[in-house]
Protein backbone atom coordinates (compact mmCIF):
# COMPACT_ATOMS: atom_id res chain seq x y z
CA UNK A 1 0.00 0.00 0.00
CA UNK A 2 0.98 3.65 -0.34
CA UNK A 3 2.37 4.68 3.04
CA UNK A 4 3.66 8.19 2.35
CA UNK A 5 3.66 10.90 -0.28
CA UNK A 6 6.04 13.88 -0.19
CA UNK A 7 5.48 16.76 -2.63
CA UNK A 8 7.65 19.80 -3.17
CA UNK A 9 7.09 22.78 -5.50
CA UNK A 10 4.33 21.22 -7.61
CA UNK A 11 1.89 23.78 -9.08
CA UNK A 12 0.43 25.45 -5.93
CA UNK A 13 2.03 23.15 -3.38
CA UNK A 14 5.09 24.47 -1.57
CA UNK A 15 5.77 21.50 0.67
CA UNK A 16 3.46 18.66 1.62
CA UNK A 17 4.06 15.39 3.44
CA UNK A 18 1.26 12.83 3.83
CA UNK A 19 1.43 9.57 5.77
CA UNK A 20 -1.35 7.07 5.06
CA UNK A 21 -2.77 4.51 7.44
CA UNK A 22 -4.26 1.17 6.46
CA UNK A 23 -7.86 0.98 5.31
CA UNK A 24 -9.74 3.66 3.39
CA UNK A 25 -8.14 7.11 3.37
CA UNK A 26 -9.92 10.14 1.93
CA UNK A 27 -8.73 13.58 0.84
CA UNK A 28 -11.69 15.92 0.60
CA UNK A 29 -12.17 19.59 -0.14
CA UNK A 30 -14.04 22.14 -2.14
CA UNK A 31 -13.56 22.56 -5.86
CA UNK A 32 -10.14 24.02 -6.63
CA UNK A 33 -8.64 23.11 -3.27
CA UNK A 34 -5.91 21.04 -4.92
CA UNK A 35 -7.17 17.46 -4.75
CA UNK A 36 -6.37 16.81 -8.41
CA UNK A 37 -2.90 18.28 -7.90
CA UNK A 38 -2.25 15.56 -5.33
CA UNK A 39 -3.38 12.92 -7.78
CA UNK A 40 -1.26 14.41 -10.57
CA UNK A 41 1.72 14.49 -8.22
CA UNK A 42 1.28 10.82 -7.43
CA UNK A 43 1.02 10.11 -11.15
CA UNK A 44 4.30 11.95 -11.65
CA UNK A 45 5.99 9.62 -9.17
CA UNK A 46 4.51 6.65 -11.02
CA UNK A 47 6.07 7.61 -14.35
CA UNK A 48 3.27 9.56 -16.00
CA UNK A 49 4.00 12.42 -18.33
CA UNK A 50 5.56 15.48 -16.74
CA UNK A 51 6.08 19.02 -17.98
CA UNK A 52 7.61 22.31 -16.93
CA UNK A 53 4.10 23.57 -16.15
CA UNK A 54 4.06 21.41 -13.02
CA UNK A 55 6.91 23.37 -11.43
CA UNK A 56 5.73 26.03 -8.97
CA UNK A 57 6.67 29.51 -10.14
CA UNK A 58 8.23 30.41 -6.80
CA UNK A 59 10.27 27.22 -6.56
CA UNK A 60 13.68 28.08 -5.07
CA UNK A 61 15.74 25.65 -7.13
CA UNK A 62 13.38 25.67 -10.13
CA UNK A 63 12.51 22.03 -9.70
CA UNK A 64 9.44 20.03 -8.61
CA UNK A 65 9.89 16.82 -6.67
CA UNK A 66 7.54 13.99 -5.67
CA UNK A 67 8.45 10.95 -3.55
CA UNK A 68 6.09 8.02 -2.96
CA UNK A 69 6.82 5.14 -0.58
CA UNK A 70 5.06 1.76 -0.81
CA UNK A 71 4.89 -1.23 1.49
CA UNK A 72 4.14 -4.41 -0.43
CA UNK A 73 3.50 -7.88 0.94
CA UNK A 74 4.71 -9.64 -2.21
CA UNK A 75 7.60 -8.10 -4.15
CA UNK A 76 7.85 -10.98 -6.67
CA UNK A 77 6.66 -9.07 -9.75
CA UNK A 78 8.49 -5.89 -8.80
CA UNK A 79 11.69 -7.76 -7.97
CA UNK A 80 11.65 -9.48 -11.37
CA UNK A 81 11.38 -6.13 -13.14
CA UNK A 82 14.19 -4.64 -11.06
CA UNK A 83 16.46 -7.64 -11.63
CA UNK A 84 16.02 -7.35 -15.40
CA UNK A 85 17.33 -3.78 -15.14
CA UNK A 86 20.15 -4.71 -12.70
CA UNK A 87 18.52 -2.67 -9.93
CA UNK A 88 18.51 -3.43 -6.22
CA UNK A 89 15.11 -3.94 -4.61
CA UNK A 90 14.14 -3.02 -1.07
CA UNK A 91 15.35 -5.20 1.78
CA UNK A 92 12.91 -7.08 3.98
CA UNK A 93 10.78 -4.70 6.00
CA UNK A 94 11.81 -1.67 3.93
CA UNK A 95 9.60 0.42 1.67
CA UNK A 96 9.89 0.73 -2.10
CA UNK A 97 10.57 4.43 -2.80
CA UNK A 98 9.76 6.04 -6.16
CA UNK A 99 11.03 9.57 -6.76
CA UNK A 100 10.62 11.94 -9.68
CA UNK A 101 11.91 15.43 -10.36
CA UNK A 102 10.99 17.91 -13.12
CA UNK A 103 12.85 21.16 -13.69
CA UNK A 104 11.58 24.43 -15.15
CA UNK A 105 12.78 23.44 -18.64
CA UNK A 106 10.81 20.20 -18.62
CA UNK A 107 13.78 17.90 -18.01
CA UNK A 108 12.81 14.96 -15.84
CA UNK A 109 14.71 12.45 -13.72
CA UNK A 110 13.46 9.29 -12.06
CA UNK A 111 14.75 7.15 -9.19
CA UNK A 112 13.80 3.84 -7.61
CA UNK A 113 15.28 3.46 -4.13
CA UNK A 114 17.69 6.30 -5.02
CA UNK A 115 18.90 4.46 -8.14
CA UNK A 116 18.60 6.44 -11.41
CA UNK A 117 16.19 4.80 -13.85
CA UNK A 118 14.43 5.71 -17.07
CA UNK A 119 10.91 7.14 -17.06
CA UNK A 120 9.76 3.99 -18.82
CA UNK A 121 11.15 1.80 -16.03
CA UNK A 122 9.47 4.01 -13.41
CA UNK A 123 6.17 3.72 -15.27
CA UNK A 124 6.56 -0.04 -15.58
CA UNK A 125 7.01 -0.39 -11.82
CA UNK A 126 4.27 2.14 -11.09
CA UNK A 127 1.78 0.20 -13.20
CA UNK A 128 2.28 -2.76 -10.85
CA UNK A 129 1.59 -0.64 -7.79
CA UNK A 130 -1.23 1.76 -8.56
CA UNK A 131 -4.23 2.15 -10.77
CA UNK A 132 -5.67 5.65 -11.03
CA UNK A 133 -9.36 5.70 -11.81
CA UNK A 134 -10.36 9.08 -13.23
CA UNK A 135 -13.68 10.76 -13.93
CA UNK A 136 -13.81 9.49 -17.48
CA UNK A 137 -12.58 5.94 -16.87
CA UNK A 138 -16.10 4.69 -17.53
CA UNK A 139 -15.56 5.58 -21.17
CA UNK A 140 -13.37 2.48 -21.37
CA UNK A 141 -16.53 0.43 -20.96
CA UNK A 142 -17.77 1.94 -24.23
CA UNK A 143 -15.06 0.05 -26.11
CA UNK A 144 -16.11 -3.57 -26.61
CA UNK A 145 -12.50 -4.70 -26.86
CA UNK A 146 -12.13 -3.96 -23.16
CA UNK A 147 -15.00 -6.34 -22.48
CA UNK A 148 -13.04 -9.26 -23.91
CA UNK A 149 -9.92 -8.31 -21.97
CA UNK A 150 -11.97 -7.95 -18.78
CA UNK A 151 -13.62 -11.36 -19.21
CA UNK A 152 -10.30 -13.06 -19.99
CA UNK A 153 -8.78 -11.51 -16.90
CA UNK A 154 -11.69 -12.63 -14.74
CA UNK A 155 -11.47 -16.15 -16.21
CA UNK A 156 -7.72 -16.32 -15.57
CA UNK A 157 -7.25 -17.04 -19.27
CA UNK A 158 -4.68 -14.36 -20.10
CA UNK A 159 -2.00 -16.95 -20.86
CA UNK A 160 -4.40 -19.03 -22.94
CA UNK A 161 -5.35 -15.86 -24.83
CA UNK A 162 -1.68 -15.27 -25.65
CA UNK A 163 -1.38 -18.86 -26.86
CA UNK A 164 -4.38 -18.31 -29.13
CA UNK A 165 -2.79 -15.14 -30.51
CA UNK A 166 0.49 -16.95 -31.21
CA UNK A 167 -1.35 -19.85 -32.81
CA UNK A 168 -3.30 -17.47 -35.03
CA UNK A 169 -0.06 -15.84 -36.15
CA UNK A 170 1.42 -19.26 -37.02
CA UNK A 171 -1.72 -20.11 -38.99
CA UNK A 172 -1.58 -16.82 -40.90
CA UNK A 173 2.09 -17.35 -41.74
CA UNK A 174 1.38 -20.85 -43.05
CA UNK A 175 -1.59 -19.54 -45.03
CA UNK A 176 0.51 -16.74 -46.53
CA UNK A 177 3.18 -19.25 -47.62
CA UNK A 178 0.55 -21.47 -49.24
CA UNK A 179 -1.12 -18.58 -51.04
CA UNK A 180 2.24 -17.29 -52.27
CA UNK A 181 3.23 -20.72 -53.59
CA UNK A 182 -0.21 -21.23 -55.15
CA UNK A 183 -0.03 -17.85 -56.87
CA UNK A 184 3.44 -18.61 -58.17
CA UNK A 185 2.29 -21.97 -59.52
CA UNK A 186 -0.74 -20.42 -61.20
CA UNK A 187 1.50 -17.87 -62.88
CA UNK A 188 3.90 -20.61 -63.91
CA UNK A 189 1.03 -22.67 -65.34
CA UNK A 190 -0.09 -19.68 -67.36
CA UNK A 191 3.44 -19.32 -68.76
CA UNK A 192 4.05 -23.06 -69.18
CA UNK A 193 3.26 -23.09 -72.91
CA UNK A 194 5.64 -20.21 -73.56
CA UNK A 195 8.31 -21.81 -71.37
CA UNK A 196 8.17 -25.09 -73.22
CA UNK A 197 8.41 -23.35 -76.59
CA UNK A 198 11.30 -21.18 -75.41
CA UNK A 199 13.16 -24.16 -73.96
CA UNK A 200 12.76 -26.09 -77.22
CA UNK A 201 13.93 -23.06 -79.21
CA UNK A 202 17.01 -22.52 -77.08
CA UNK A 203 17.77 -26.22 -77.07
CA UNK A 204 17.75 -26.19 -80.87
CA UNK A 205 19.91 -23.06 -80.97
CA UNK A 206 22.24 -24.48 -78.30
CA UNK A 207 24.13 -21.26 -77.46
CA UNK A 208 27.63 -21.72 -76.07
CA UNK A 209 29.63 -19.43 -73.78
CA UNK A 210 31.92 -17.09 -75.75
CA UNK A 211 30.38 -18.07 -79.09
CA UNK A 212 29.33 -14.56 -80.07
CA UNK A 213 32.88 -13.24 -79.85
CA UNK A 214 34.26 -16.08 -81.97
CA UNK A 215 31.60 -15.66 -84.63
CA UNK A 216 32.15 -11.89 -84.75
CA UNK A 217 35.89 -12.37 -85.29
CA UNK A 218 35.36 -14.96 -88.02
CA UNK A 219 32.80 -12.76 -89.76
CA UNK A 220 35.14 -9.78 -89.72
CA UNK A 221 37.95 -11.86 -91.20
CA UNK A 222 35.76 -13.32 -93.96
CA UNK A 223 34.39 -9.91 -94.87
CA UNK A 224 37.97 -8.61 -95.34
CA UNK A 225 39.33 -11.79 -96.95
CA UNK A 226 40.92 -10.20 -100.05
CA UNK A 227 42.90 -7.66 -98.05
CA UNK A 228 44.00 -10.25 -95.56
CA UNK A 229 45.10 -12.70 -98.24
CA UNK A 230 47.14 -9.99 -99.94
CA UNK A 231 48.89 -9.14 -96.65
CA UNK A 232 49.54 -12.82 -95.88
CA UNK A 233 51.03 -13.37 -99.34
CA UNK A 234 53.37 -10.43 -98.85
CA UNK A 235 54.47 -11.79 -95.51
CA UNK A 236 55.14 -15.21 -96.99
CA UNK A 237 57.16 -13.68 -99.80
CA UNK A 238 59.30 -11.83 -97.27
CA UNK A 239 60.10 -15.09 -95.52
CA UNK A 240 60.53 -17.27 -98.58
CA UNK A 241 62.06 -14.89 -101.16
CA UNK A 242 65.28 -15.26 -103.10
CA UNK A 243 67.26 -15.47 -99.88
CA UNK A 244 64.89 -17.18 -97.40
CA UNK A 245 65.33 -16.50 -93.71
CA UNK A 246 65.16 -20.19 -92.96
CA UNK A 247 68.17 -20.91 -95.25
CA UNK A 248 70.26 -18.17 -93.69
CA UNK A 249 69.53 -19.41 -90.16
CA UNK A 250 70.54 -22.92 -91.25
CA UNK A 251 73.81 -21.65 -92.76
CA UNK A 252 74.68 -19.82 -89.55
CA UNK A 253 74.03 -22.92 -87.49
CA UNK A 254 76.31 -25.01 -89.69
CA UNK A 255 79.22 -22.52 -89.50
CA UNK A 256 79.05 -22.31 -85.70
CA UNK A 257 78.65 -26.01 -85.32
CA UNK A 258 81.92 -26.69 -87.20
CA UNK A 259 83.85 -24.47 -84.78
CA UNK A 260 82.15 -25.64 -81.59
CA UNK A 261 85.15 -27.71 -80.53
CA UNK A 262 87.55 -24.77 -80.73
CA UNK A 263 85.15 -22.48 -78.83
CA UNK A 264 85.36 -24.57 -75.66
CA UNK A 265 81.55 -24.91 -75.65
CA UNK A 266 80.78 -21.20 -75.95
CA UNK A 267 79.02 -21.66 -79.35
CA UNK A 268 76.60 -24.23 -77.96
CA UNK A 269 74.25 -21.55 -76.53
CA UNK A 270 74.30 -19.70 -79.85
CA UNK A 271 73.52 -22.83 -81.80
CA UNK A 272 70.64 -23.65 -79.45
CA UNK A 273 69.21 -20.14 -79.80
CA UNK A 274 69.39 -20.27 -83.59
CA UNK A 275 67.76 -23.69 -83.50
CA UNK A 276 64.86 -22.27 -81.51
CA UNK A 277 64.57 -19.39 -83.95
CA UNK A 278 64.41 -21.83 -86.84
CA UNK A 279 61.68 -23.84 -85.09
CA UNK A 280 59.62 -20.71 -84.31
CA UNK A 281 60.02 -19.56 -87.87
CA UNK A 282 58.70 -22.90 -89.03
CA UNK A 283 55.67 -22.52 -86.70
CA UNK A 284 55.10 -19.01 -87.99
CA UNK A 285 55.11 -20.21 -91.55
CA UNK A 286 52.62 -22.96 -90.69
CA UNK A 287 50.33 -20.43 -88.97
CA UNK A 288 50.69 -18.16 -91.97
CA UNK A 289 49.57 -20.88 -94.31
CA UNK A 290 46.61 -21.69 -92.04
CA UNK A 291 45.59 -18.03 -91.89
CA UNK A 292 45.83 -17.80 -95.65
CA UNK A 293 43.50 -20.77 -95.95
CA UNK A 294 41.03 -19.26 -93.45
CA UNK A 295 41.15 -15.85 -95.05
CA UNK A 296 40.48 -17.18 -98.47
CA UNK A 297 37.21 -15.52 -99.58
CA UNK A 298 34.32 -17.98 -98.97
CA UNK A 299 30.84 -16.45 -99.46
CA UNK A 300 29.05 -19.58 -98.29
CA UNK A 301 30.98 -19.74 -95.06
CA UNK A 302 30.45 -16.00 -94.48
CA UNK A 303 26.69 -16.46 -94.94
CA UNK A 304 26.63 -19.39 -92.51
CA UNK A 305 28.60 -17.42 -89.89
CA UNK A 306 26.35 -14.39 -90.17
CA UNK A 307 23.19 -16.50 -89.96
CA UNK A 308 24.36 -18.13 -86.74
CA UNK A 309 25.48 -14.84 -85.20
CA UNK A 310 22.25 -13.05 -86.10
CA UNK A 311 20.14 -15.95 -84.75
CA UNK A 312 21.89 -15.74 -81.39
CA UNK A 313 21.43 -11.99 -81.20
CA UNK A 314 17.74 -12.22 -82.16
CA UNK A 315 17.12 -14.79 -79.40
CA UNK A 316 18.88 -12.56 -76.87
CA UNK A 317 16.73 -9.57 -77.84
CA UNK A 318 13.58 -11.68 -77.62
CA UNK A 319 14.28 -12.68 -74.02
CA UNK A 320 15.78 -9.37 -72.95
CA UNK A 321 19.27 -10.70 -72.21
CA UNK A 322 22.70 -10.62 -73.80
CA UNK A 323 23.96 -13.41 -76.06
CA UNK A 324 26.41 -14.40 -73.33
CA UNK A 325 23.48 -14.88 -70.88
CA UNK A 326 21.50 -17.21 -73.20
CA UNK A 327 23.00 -20.47 -71.81
CA UNK A 328 22.13 -19.48 -68.23
CA UNK A 329 18.61 -18.47 -69.34
CA UNK A 330 18.18 -21.85 -70.97
CA UNK A 331 19.07 -23.66 -67.76
CA UNK A 332 16.76 -21.38 -65.70
CA UNK A 333 13.78 -22.09 -67.94
CA UNK A 334 14.42 -25.80 -67.71
CA UNK A 335 14.41 -25.53 -63.90
CA UNK A 336 11.11 -23.60 -64.00
CA UNK A 337 9.51 -26.32 -66.05
CA UNK A 338 10.80 -28.92 -63.62
CA UNK A 339 9.38 -26.93 -60.69
CA UNK A 340 5.99 -26.80 -62.40
CA UNK A 341 6.01 -30.57 -62.62
CA UNK A 342 7.01 -30.81 -58.90
CA UNK A 343 4.82 -27.91 -57.67
CA UNK A 344 1.82 -30.09 -56.91
CA UNK A 345 3.80 -31.99 -54.28
CA UNK A 346 5.06 -28.77 -52.68
CA UNK A 347 1.55 -27.31 -52.61
CA UNK A 348 0.21 -30.43 -50.95
CA UNK A 349 2.84 -30.14 -48.20
CA UNK A 350 2.04 -26.45 -47.65
CA UNK A 351 -1.68 -27.18 -47.63
CA UNK A 352 -1.24 -29.83 -44.97
CA UNK A 353 0.87 -27.44 -42.90
CA UNK A 354 -1.81 -24.75 -43.21
CA UNK A 355 -4.57 -27.18 -42.22
CA UNK A 356 -2.59 -28.34 -39.19
CA UNK A 357 -2.01 -24.73 -38.07
CA UNK A 358 -5.72 -23.96 -38.47
CA UNK A 359 -6.70 -26.99 -36.43
CA UNK A 360 -4.26 -26.02 -33.67
CA UNK A 361 -5.65 -22.47 -33.60
CA UNK A 362 -9.24 -23.70 -33.59
CA UNK A 363 -8.57 -26.17 -30.77
CA UNK A 364 -7.02 -23.47 -28.58
CA UNK A 365 -9.77 -21.01 -29.51
CA UNK A 366 -12.46 -23.54 -28.56
CA UNK A 367 -10.74 -24.02 -25.23
CA UNK A 368 -10.64 -20.25 -24.73
CA UNK A 369 -14.30 -19.95 -25.76
CA UNK A 370 -15.29 -22.58 -23.20
CA UNK A 371 -13.39 -20.69 -20.51
CA UNK A 372 -15.08 -17.45 -21.55
CA UNK A 373 -18.57 -18.96 -21.52
CA UNK A 374 -18.02 -20.50 -18.09
CA UNK A 375 -16.57 -17.26 -16.72
CA UNK A 376 -19.37 -15.19 -18.27
CA UNK A 377 -22.01 -16.73 -16.04
CA UNK A 378 -19.83 -16.34 -12.96
CA UNK A 379 -19.07 -12.72 -13.82
CA UNK A 380 -22.76 -11.96 -14.30
CA UNK A 381 -23.63 -13.41 -10.91
CA UNK A 382 -20.75 -11.62 -9.17
CA UNK A 383 -21.64 -8.25 -10.71
CA UNK A 384 -25.32 -8.77 -9.93
CA UNK A 385 -24.49 -9.12 -6.23
CA UNK A 386 -22.81 -5.71 -6.27
CA UNK A 387 -25.68 -3.88 -7.99
CA UNK A 388 -28.29 -3.53 -5.19
CA UNK A 389 -26.08 -1.34 -2.94
CA UNK A 390 -25.53 0.87 -6.00
CA UNK A 391 -29.26 1.43 -6.48
CA UNK A 392 -29.25 -0.92 -9.48
CA UNK A 393 -31.13 -3.78 -7.82
CA UNK A 394 -33.48 -4.08 -10.80
CA UNK A 395 -30.72 -3.90 -13.37
CA UNK A 396 -29.17 -6.93 -15.02
CA UNK A 397 -25.64 -7.38 -16.28
CA UNK A 398 -25.22 -9.92 -19.09
CA UNK A 399 -21.93 -11.05 -20.60
CA UNK A 400 -22.52 -12.15 -24.19
CA UNK A 401 -20.09 -14.50 -25.92
CA UNK A 402 -20.96 -14.81 -29.61
CA UNK A 403 -19.26 -17.09 -32.16
CA UNK A 404 -17.75 -15.36 -35.17
CA UNK A 405 -17.76 -16.38 -38.80
CA UNK A 406 -14.47 -17.92 -39.87
CA UNK A 407 -13.73 -14.86 -42.00
CA UNK A 408 -13.78 -12.78 -38.78
CA UNK A 409 -11.52 -15.05 -36.73
CA UNK A 410 -8.55 -13.19 -35.36
CA UNK A 411 -5.72 -13.24 -32.84
CA UNK A 412 -8.26 -12.97 -30.00
CA UNK A 413 -10.12 -16.14 -30.89
CA UNK A 414 -13.30 -17.19 -32.63
CA UNK A 415 -15.88 -15.28 -30.65
CA UNK A 416 -16.94 -11.75 -29.78
CA UNK A 417 -17.44 -10.57 -26.18
CA UNK A 418 -19.64 -7.69 -25.12
CA UNK A 419 -21.43 -6.52 -22.02
CA UNK A 420 -25.22 -6.10 -22.28
CA UNK A 421 -27.40 -4.58 -19.58
CA UNK A 422 -31.05 -4.19 -18.68
CA UNK A 423 -31.66 -1.05 -16.65
CA UNK A 424 -35.47 -1.00 -16.80
CA UNK A 425 -37.63 -4.02 -15.88
CA UNK A 426 -39.22 -5.61 -18.91
CA UNK A 427 -36.84 -3.98 -21.36
CA UNK A 428 -34.79 -6.00 -23.79
CA UNK A 429 -31.07 -6.29 -23.11
CA UNK A 430 -28.81 -4.05 -25.12
CA UNK A 431 -25.16 -3.02 -25.38
CA UNK A 432 -23.84 -1.29 -22.30
CA UNK A 433 -22.65 1.70 -24.34
CA UNK A 434 -26.16 2.35 -25.71
CA UNK A 435 -28.37 1.49 -22.76
CA UNK A 436 -26.59 2.77 -19.64
CA UNK A 437 -26.51 6.45 -18.69
CA UNK A 438 -23.36 8.18 -17.45
CA UNK A 439 -24.22 7.54 -13.80
CA UNK A 440 -25.14 3.92 -14.51
CA UNK A 441 -21.87 3.43 -16.37
CA UNK A 442 -19.97 4.65 -13.31
CA UNK A 443 -21.81 2.24 -11.04
CA UNK A 444 -21.36 -0.71 -13.35
CA UNK A 445 -17.65 0.17 -13.47
CA UNK A 446 -17.49 0.24 -9.67
CA UNK A 447 -19.22 -3.14 -9.46
CA UNK A 448 -16.78 -4.58 -11.98
CA UNK A 449 -13.86 -3.17 -10.00
CA UNK A 450 -15.02 -4.95 -6.87
CA UNK A 451 -15.53 -8.24 -8.71
CA UNK A 452 -12.25 -8.06 -10.59
CA UNK A 453 -10.39 -7.18 -7.42
CA UNK A 454 -11.63 -10.44 -5.91
CA UNK A 455 -10.38 -12.28 -9.02
CA UNK A 456 -7.05 -10.48 -9.03
CA UNK A 457 -7.90 -8.76 -12.29
CA UNK A 458 -6.96 -5.18 -11.32
CA UNK A 459 -4.16 -3.62 -9.25
CA UNK A 460 -5.04 -3.11 -5.56
CA UNK A 461 -5.40 0.67 -5.64
CA UNK A 462 -7.58 3.08 -7.51
CA UNK A 463 -8.69 6.63 -7.06
CA UNK A 464 -12.44 7.10 -6.99
CA UNK A 465 -12.92 10.66 -8.12
CA UNK A 466 -16.50 11.91 -8.53
CA UNK A 467 -19.08 9.26 -9.36
CA UNK A 468 -21.51 10.88 -11.82
CA UNK A 469 -25.07 11.02 -10.54
CA UNK A 470 -24.23 10.79 -6.84
CA UNK A 471 -24.62 13.72 -4.46
CA UNK A 472 -23.73 14.20 -0.80
CA UNK A 473 -26.52 13.86 1.80
CA UNK A 474 -27.98 16.95 3.35
CA UNK A 475 -26.73 15.86 6.76
CA UNK A 476 -23.92 13.47 7.69
CA UNK A 477 -24.97 9.91 8.51
CA UNK A 478 -24.99 8.79 12.10
CA UNK A 479 -22.14 6.75 13.49
CA UNK A 480 -24.41 3.72 13.82
CA UNK A 481 -25.42 3.91 10.18
CA UNK A 482 -21.90 4.43 8.89
CA UNK A 483 -20.93 0.80 9.02
CA UNK A 484 -23.12 -2.22 8.57
CA UNK A 485 -20.53 -4.78 9.73
CA UNK A 486 -17.55 -4.99 12.06
CA UNK A 487 -14.19 -3.61 10.93
CA UNK A 488 -12.98 -7.13 10.18
CA UNK A 489 -15.62 -7.53 7.47
CA UNK A 490 -14.33 -7.06 3.94
CA UNK A 491 -16.83 -4.38 2.92
CA UNK A 492 -19.03 -1.82 4.54
CA UNK A 493 -21.86 0.30 3.21
CA UNK A 494 -22.78 3.93 3.60
CA UNK A 495 -26.19 5.63 3.21
CA UNK A 496 -26.09 8.29 0.50
CA UNK A 497 -28.91 10.37 -0.95
CA UNK A 498 -29.12 10.74 -4.69
CA UNK A 499 -31.55 13.59 -4.47
CA UNK A 500 -34.31 11.15 -3.43
CA UNK A 501 -34.93 8.47 -2.29
CA UNK A 502 -31.96 7.23 -0.22
CA UNK A 503 -29.50 4.67 -1.55
CA UNK A 504 -26.44 2.87 -0.22
CA UNK A 505 -22.97 2.98 -1.80
CA UNK A 506 -20.93 -0.13 -1.14
CA UNK A 507 -17.21 0.65 -0.83
CA UNK A 508 -14.42 -1.90 -0.48
CA UNK A 509 -12.27 -1.68 2.63
CA UNK A 510 -8.92 -2.39 0.95
CA UNK A 511 -5.68 -1.63 2.74
CA UNK A 512 -4.90 1.33 0.56
CA UNK A 513 -5.89 4.94 0.04
CA UNK A 514 -8.62 6.24 -2.21
CA UNK A 515 -9.29 9.81 -3.26
CA UNK A 516 -12.93 10.86 -3.03
CA UNK A 517 -14.01 14.09 -4.68
CA UNK A 518 -17.08 16.05 -3.56
CA UNK A 519 -18.07 13.41 -1.00
CA UNK A 520 -16.62 14.93 2.20
CA UNK A 521 -19.02 12.97 4.42
CA UNK A 522 -17.14 9.78 3.55
CA UNK A 523 -14.19 11.08 5.53
CA UNK A 524 -16.09 10.31 8.75
CA UNK A 525 -15.52 6.63 8.01
CA UNK A 526 -11.83 6.90 7.12
CA UNK A 527 -9.10 5.88 9.51
CA UNK A 528 -7.37 9.13 8.55
CA UNK A 529 -8.33 12.11 6.49
CA UNK A 530 -6.95 15.38 5.16
CA UNK A 531 -8.98 18.46 4.29
CA UNK A 532 -7.73 20.69 1.50
CA UNK A 533 -8.60 24.35 1.49
CA UNK A 534 -7.98 26.94 -1.20
CA UNK A 535 -4.90 29.11 -0.87
CA UNK A 536 -3.78 31.79 -3.34
CA UNK A 537 -0.06 31.06 -3.01
CA UNK A 538 0.53 27.50 -1.90
CA UNK A 539 -1.26 24.56 -0.43
CA UNK A 540 0.18 23.16 2.76
CA UNK A 541 -1.31 19.83 3.75
CA UNK A 542 -1.26 18.06 7.07
CA UNK A 543 -1.50 14.33 7.75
Amino acid sequence: MLVSLAISDVVLIDRLSLNFDSGLCALTGETGAGKSILLDSLGLALGMRGSAGLVRQAAKDGRASVTAAFEIDDYADISKILEEADLTGPADGEALVLRRTVDSEGRSRAYINDQPVSIGMLRRVGDRLVEIQGQFATQGLLDSTTHRVTLDGFAGAAELSRDVSNSHQAWREALDLFEEANSAQAKARADEKFLRFAVEELAALDPQPGEEEQLAETRTMLMNGEKLVEALNAAEAALTGEDPVEARIGAAIRVLDRQSGASAGRFELLVEALGRAAAQLDEAQSALHTAMADAEPDPARLEECEERLFSLRAAARKHGVTVEELPALHRQMEEQLASIDDASGQLDALRKRCDAARQAFHALSEKLSDARRKAAGKLDKAVHKELPPLRLEKAQFITVVEPLEEADWGPHGIDRVRFDVITNPGAAPGPLAKIASGGELARFLLALKVVLQDAGGVPPWYSMRSIPGLAAPRRPPSANASRSSPPTHRCWSLPIRRRSPPMRLRTCGWRNPAKVKRLPHLSRLCRMRSDGRKSPACWRGRP
